[in-house]
């Protein structure tokens, strides 16, 4: 665990560095992360990131690990028996639609 939160302490401290070499513009990073720009930049200033924005900002500039990431998870989840069969997507699909909807017409 220790290892863990050395290595959040150093991505935090050097995401001002981490955000220049990356090969997005950093206009797309904010626009992406969801952050509004005045406080994009202030937390980049004071580096103070939430370790939840870090992940989106990892997310964004580094699309393949963060979808290899979501495979990984998703066959594991596979393997364990933890998923949902094509009726039961359809249901849930269905109760989502009738409660944002009802019976309108779409």
């Amino acid at each position: 665990m220790i290892l863990e939160i050395k290595n959040y302490i150093k991505i935090s401290n050097s995401i001002d560095e981490i955000l220049k070499n990356s090969p997005f513009k950093l206009k797309y990073i904010i626009e992406k992360s969801g952050i509004s720009e005045p406080t994009f930049f202030r937390k980049m200033k004071e580096k103070k990131f939430l370790p939840e924005e870090l992940l989106k900002i990892a997310e964004i500039i580094e699309p393949e690990e963060s979808f290899l990431k979501s495979l990984e998870e998703a066959e594991n989840d596979f393997k364990n028996g933890v998923y949902y069969s094509h009726d039961e997507v359809m249901k849930i699909s269905e109760e989502r639609f009738l409660k944002k909807y009802g019976n309108k017409v779409v």
